[in-house]
């Protein structure tokens, strides 16, 4: 095998290794009562749209939602964006949304993937004040994409998930964190 070749494939095993997620992690509260657990108040964050307009977790309050930070470059990001359009859709109606989070430098991309996967729910740019609300939740800070998490129509954060999620993985998150409320 010639010096490119094996340069190339040392090249790409890297890459692969590196972009591989990390299994999906569920955050475990700090103690050991459950009833303390269902307590932990979701990040409250403010941010601008891909199209300008303003999402916070305070007109989103009363509302479950999943805050999942991605990227259109994120292999893993692009996976699962299909299942969570197709959940937004189904349980728009009955008080849940996504917010997307992009972490694209080249917003002019983050606005291509929107396009291209028909995004229905709000995505927000990421800025430092909203990667440290989230970070804090986060053993190590927030380090990987796909991350999500899920907050309950009671405002509290439900689960902190890293790395990509089914669709029946979701629709549990959702079903869960709709019903917090009642």
């Amino acid at each position: 095998m010639s010096y490119f070749k094996i340069a190339t494939m040392l090249c790409l095993s890297v890459v692969m290794f590196a972009c591989q997620p990390e299994q999906a992690e569920t955050a475990k509260p700090r103690t050991e009562s459950t009833e303390a657990a269902k307590n932990i108040a979701a990040p409250a964050f403010s941010g601008t749209t891909l199209e300008g307009r303003t999402v916070s977790s305070e007109s989103l309050a009363g509302k479950a939602y999943i805050v999942n930070f991605f990227a259109s470059w994120c292999p893993p990001c692009r996976a699962e964006m299909p299942d969570m359009v197709a959940l937004q859709r189904e349980y728009e109606q009955k008080g849940f949304t996504f917010v997307g989070i992009t972490v694209d430098e080249e917003l002019s991309k983050a606005r291509a993937f929107v396009q291209d996967y028909g995004i229905n729910f709000p995505v927000v740019v990421v800025d430092k004040p909203i990667l440290d609300a989230y970070s804090s939740y986060v053993e190590g800070g927030l380090r990987a994409i796909p991350t999500s998490f899920v907050v309950g129509a009671d405002g509290s954060l439900h689960s902190v998930l890293i790395g990509p999620q089914s669709k029946m993985a979701f629709d549990n998150l959702i079903r869960e964190a709709i019903n917090a409320g009642g």
